[in-house]
């Protein structure tokens, strides 16, 4: 199943806690401390349009890029509503083919983690280079070692509202670096007093500084800082979340 296939009629309603306004001043205060101001962006994991849909309201031609149709049918509707015209493209990241070269790829709420296979992190840095204008900026962020392995452990979630309710259990292999997540929701029926059982499992992946560093590095790309989490401090050994902040060299 496709990650978030299931989920996507009720993620925003559990993903409440994330202060996605935080993250995209953030964003932009990266691009000011670069002194760039870009006017393209993909959104490369853009899920229900948490992050493209501000985006473009606040004057960028923003692309929204994701594997799940489910997700981005959602993040169609709430562009509308909000008169926004969005394109929105059901890509896989390691495959991604897009008529466009932007001057910034962002990928954020850890959506480079689902790239569990050996290889699959490069390719997906490959397909970024290929979209990028001249000295082009790649932000993302990913969860670390650290946080799946001391944070989430084999711990086990629940979130509940009138209308819908989930269970999260965590497993991490040290071995294949992969932690799993086993996701039960309840989701109550429309105008009925019954709720439909849904079960998904996610799979992402623990990718140390050093990986991360040189796959950016063999797909063209200067690595000029890496902060822990949306905070303007580097990183740390217990940082439950890296933010890095790439720039595809010159061509010589």
């Amino acid at each position: 199943m496709v990650a978030y296939e299931g989920f996507a009629s009720v993620y925003d309603m559990f993903m409440e806690e994330i202060d996605y306004p935080a993250w995209i001043q953030y964003v932009q205060d990266t691009w000011k401390r670069l002194g760039i101001v870009p006017e393209t962006v993909i959104d490369l994991g853009c899920g229900t349009g948490n992050i493209s849909i501000p985006l473009a309201k606040a004057g960028y031609s923003v692309m929204g890029v994701d594997i799940s149709e489910e997700m981005l049918a959602e993040a169609q509707r709430k562009a509308l509503v909000q008169g926004l015209s969005i394109p929105f493209f059901c890509q896989d990241m390691v495959e991604m083919e897009l008529p466009y070269h932007v001057d910034c790829v962002l990928s954020l709420c850890d959506s480079l983690n689902y790239l569990t296979e050996d290889g699959e992190l490069s390719a997906a840095f490959s397909a970024v280079r290929e979209h990028l204008n001249p000295k082009g900026l790649f932000l993302f962020d990913m969860n670390t070692k650290y946080k799946f392995q001391e944070v989430f452990g084999d711990k086990t979630y629940a979130a509940m509202t009138e209308d819908a309710a989930y269970f999260w259990e965590n497993s991490f292999d040290k071995e294949d670096q992969i932690n799993e997540y086993y996701v039960s929701f309840f989701i109550r029926q429309k105008n009925k007093e019954t709720y439909e059982r849904l079960e998904e499992y996610h799979y992402e992946r623990a990718y140390s500084l050093e990986e991360v560093k040189s796959c950016l590095e063999e797909n063209g790309f200067n690595l000029l800082n890496v902060y822990d989490g949306y905070r303007f401090e580097r990183a740390k050994e217990d940082s439950q979340r890296y933010f890095f902040v790439a720039q595809l060299k010159e061509e010589i």
